[in-house]
């Protein structure tokens, strides 16, 4: 295979990828080397026994509480009312529909 020149008349190598342009590539890497290994970063505790286990997850479960948005009782009632409508509307809406529905096969099928 040929190898690729700058078509300034230098004959130096054209680099082949972004790593190479910015110089990271080291020069003593046989092709295809990806370098030193990937450090192992295995943060997960040790097992303990079933008592420590199940402390350890209500404690995770009461930090995760901590850190979720209470809302206020007006917050509370409004967000309620929102819900309420819109279940509402949409119950209304496919009520209308089934209706609908139900008169077109009625005139398609005509009723015995």
């Amino acid at each position: 295979m040929a190898e690729e020149h700058e078509s300034d008349g230098t004959e130096r190598e054209r680099p082949r990828s972004a790593a190479d342009r910015r110089g990271r590539r080291s020069e003593s890497a046989p092709e295809g080397a990806k370098g030193r290994a990937t450090a192992v970063r295995d943060t997960r505790p040790a097992k303990g026994s079933p008592f420590a286990r199940i402390t350890r997850f209500l404690r995770e479960v009461v930090a995760e509480l901590r850190k979720v948005f209470w809302p206020s009782r007006p917050q509370l009632v409004t967000y309620t009312i929102v819900v309420l409508v819109f279940v509402s509307f949409m119950v209304a809406l496919v009520a209308g529909l089934d209706f609908l529905f139900g008169l077109g096969i009625d005139a398609v099928f005509g009723t015995s």
